[in-house]
């Protein structure tokens, strides 16, 4: 690694979002948010359509969502507007109290969205199961396709999903053929553009939109077309007070409020993993979207949510503020204004299209396998059923009801065997021992013989009173009986004090939970719960003990007893080959430091590892002691901290560094740590066999800093600003969720 240099900048494919200037905008913001507003009309105006509000309230929405939301969110780049996950409601708001009085509906659900933000708990709608979510969006998303295809056909769509699935076949025997065709045009277009190479700079919707726009005016096909009114502004329909009881409309409100805030904070959190820039402030971003949708309902336009289609290619387009997501809500303003005859050439089966595909996407299988493999798969489905039978209120509410319930048994689950093996019997109890679990317990414990030696292994996440007086019972029974049990005493006697709840997990210190036991006997303790449990991983030690280790990295790391490698990096054994110092030093190769240059040695040329890693920490007593220079001359910690000189010659050479998530400027002695570690990747390339492998491609060498006090790692790089989050090279490649 190159020496850190306070000079050095990423390139421009590396950099983070700039801050907010007139040439950044210009450059980056105004490109992208044409990109948005050239995608931002076809999917307002086929969600207005297929929700049956009127096409000027999707426009207005677009407008609004991108303005307002824009500038007011805490999600810089994400792009607001009418979505399709809002389809369903809004149409069942619209045929229940109809357009004037959906608009009032929608402006105070913007008001509770606000105090939501306000009263910083509109995180907890993230709270939601992710099987509830996604099977929302499934039920919405086939509501959507079946919805759309009647339009494809040329026929108009029902109130519900059953009437569209029951009059399908009369609608495909009466279909109308120029419909069709435009339909089928829009969905090939939309499936085949984004395969193209280097075609997905456009996006696939205004493509098709486009394409099939022209075509139909080419060949003159006669088709229904969109139809807005000759002068927008003068037809925009004012909020009225709903009609009907108070329940009614307070479920319409709180409906419309949470679906918004739900769709609206996931599609946030998955914008973040998609840029380097600053992570969103789900509170702030409630309070935008909920001024967002009190301005367009007050204006009569639809509800608005942060939409991920738009956020994503906003993203993809290069924006790196605000400003784009407002500029794009501006550009529709002045189309529509300026061009709206233009937008009367759409045909509807275009847009029907457009939303067909949309609502399918919505449906997405990584999804279900992965319920599927958590076990979650029985939740989305009923949801998805519910909202698509039944209605949005409804389904969702049945799917937090079945995903309630399954938490609660699992919760009240307990598995309790007793084996004889080698004529002792053993008694594991797993899971959580609740008093609906001691009728099971009690027989299971009556089954063991009358003075037979019995091992408990209690492994439980939670014990109740009851669970415990049960044991206890039994125990003292069997005792008395003749019979012998053994207990392991530091799980037991959390048990015993309700410390259960947090467990005891093996990298935690013992003596939190068993005090009163002399060190010794904790440590045997630990060796007895080790053993107790290690049948998991035993045909997996018995693999490496057979093979040979092959571990993948070498993890240089501080002698402290705070630092658990295996533990940081979620690792296990036979993955990583460790050697630990005072300071986490490898002195360059020739300085009489025989231990670290043979383990380097083998690791690289015996062991063949990819990757050496060397893991500097906060609160380092090296650092710390070589800063001061507290150490006795002559002695051997003195002559080992010499190495540490270059170190700290380089920290004071650099400007201050800062923590990238809390902001806060590293102490010296944490600066010092983080100089070290590139020090020591530096000292490791004078070892000619790490200079060899990595020439070569064979090895990689990467630098590690520990947060203690936040249990925090830190990539450090070489240059400025030195420390990124662990995730960072992640966030910029991981996928979002469906579109919509």
């Amino acid at each position: 690694m190159p020496t850190i240099s306070p000079n050095h900048s990423p390139p421009p494919s590396e950099a983070a979002p700039e801050r907010s200037s007139w040439r950044s905008i210009v450059r980056h913001d105004v490109p992208a948010s044409l990109v948005v507003f050239l995608i931002a009309i076809p999917l307002s105006l086929g969600i207005a359509a297929a929700s049956g509000a009127p096409l000027i309230a999707g426009l207005v929405a677009a407008v609004v969502g991108g303005i307002v939301a824009g500038a007011l969110g805490g999600s810089p780049l994400q792009v607001s507007g009418p979505a399709a996950g809002l389809t369903v409601v809004v149409a069942g708001l619209a045929t229940q109290f109809g357009w004037a009085a959906t608009a009032a509906i929608t402006c105070a659900a913007g008001l509770l969205q606000i105090l939501l933000g306000v009263t910083r708990i509109g995180r907890l709608a993230l709270s939601l199961s992710p099987a509830v979510v996604h099977g929302m969006l499934a039920g919405i998303g086939i509501t959507i396709a079946v919805q759309q295809l009647h339009v494809v056909l040329g026929g108009q769509a029902q109130s519900s999903l059953i009437a569209n699935v029951a009059g399908l076949p009369a609608q495909l025997l009466a279909h109308h053929a120029g419909s069709v065709l435009i339909g089928i045009l829009t969905v090939a277009i939309l499936l085949v553009w984004p395969k193209i190479p280097k075609a997905r700079m456009v996006p696939a919707p205004l493509v098709a939109v486009v394409t099939a726009t022209a075509a139909a005016a080419v060949f003159m096909v006669d088709v229904t077309r969109v139809n807005l009114p000759d002068a927008p502004l003068k037809e925009l329909i004012p909020p009225a007070l709903p009609g009907g009881g108070p329940l009614e409309i307070a479920t319409a409100i709180l409906t419309v409020a949470l679906v918004a805030s739900v769709e609206s904070l996931l599609s946030a959190v998955a914008v973040d993993k998609l840029h380097r820039g600053k992570r969103s402030n789900l509170d702030r971003e409630l309070i935008g979207q909920g001024a967002a949708n009190a301005i367009s309902g007050a204006l009569g336009g639809m509800p608005v949510t942060g939409v991920i289609v738009r956020s994503s290619t906003n993203v993809a387009a290069g924006a790196r503020t605000r400003a784009s997501a407002i500029l794009h809500g501006v550009w529709i303003a002045v189309f529509v204004l300026a061009a709206g005859a233009m937008l009367e050439l759409i045909p509807m089966a275009a847009l029907a299209g457009v939303l067909l595909v949309t609502g399918l996407r919505l449906v997405q299988l990584a999804h279900i396998r992965t319920l599927r493999r958590h076990d979650e798969l029985l939740v989305y489905v009923v949801t998805a059923a519910g909202v698509a039978t039944l209605g949005l209120a409804e389904g969702v509410l049945a799917g937090l009801i079945l995903a309630l319930g399954r938490v609660l048994y699992r919760l009240a689950r307990a598995t309790v065997t007793a084996a004889e093996e080698d004529g002792l019997w053993i008694v594991r109890i797993r899971g959580t021992l609740v008093f609906l679990g001691v009728a099971s317990l009690v027989r299971t414990l009556r089954t063991i013989p009358v003075g037979a030696p019995v091992r408990v292994d209690l492994q439980v996440d939670h014990l109740d009173h009851a669970a415990y007086e049960a044991i206890e019972d039994w125990r003292r029974g069997h005792i008395a009986r003749g019979g012998s049990v053994v207990l392991n005493r530091a799980a037991f006697r959390a048990a015993m004090r309700g410390d259960t709840g947090r467990r005891l997990i093996p990298w935690q210190p013992q003596r939190q939970l068993v005090a009163e036991v002399d060190q010794r006997a904790a440590m045997l303790d630990g060796i007895l719960e080790f053993e107790a449990s290690a049948d998991p991983i035993r045909p997996m030690m018995a693999r490496l003990a057979a093979d040979g280790q092959q571990p993948t990295q070498l993890f240089i790391t501080c002698a402290d007893s705070r630092i658990v490698p295996n533990m940081i990096t979620t690792t296990g054994p036979g993955d990583q080959f460790c050697v630990r110092n005072v300071g986490n030093l490898v002195p360059p190769y020739g300085s009489n430091s025989n231990s670290v240059d043979a383990a380097v040695e083998y690791a690289v040329d015996i062991l063949g590892v990819a990757q050496i890693v060397v893991c500097g920490h906060s609160h380092c007593g090296a650092a710390a002691a070589a800063l001061d220079a507290s150490t006795d001359n002559g002695s051997a910690l003195h002559t080992w901290l010499k190495h540490l000189e270059v170190s700290v010659r380089r920290s004071a050479a650099l400007p201050d560094i800062v923590d990238p998530v809390t902001g806060i400027k590293l102490s010296p002695a944490d600066k010092l740590s983080v100089t070290n570690v590139a020090v020591q990747l530096e000292n490791l390339r004078s070892f000619a066999c790490v200079r060899k492998a990595e020439e070569a491609g064979r090895l990689e060498l990467v630098g590690l800093y520990f947060d203690i006090g936040a249990a925090a790692a830190r990539l450090v790089l070489e240059r400025e600003p030195y420390l990124v989050r662990a995730d960072e090279e992640l966030a910029t490649t991981a996928r979002p969720p469906a579109d919509n």
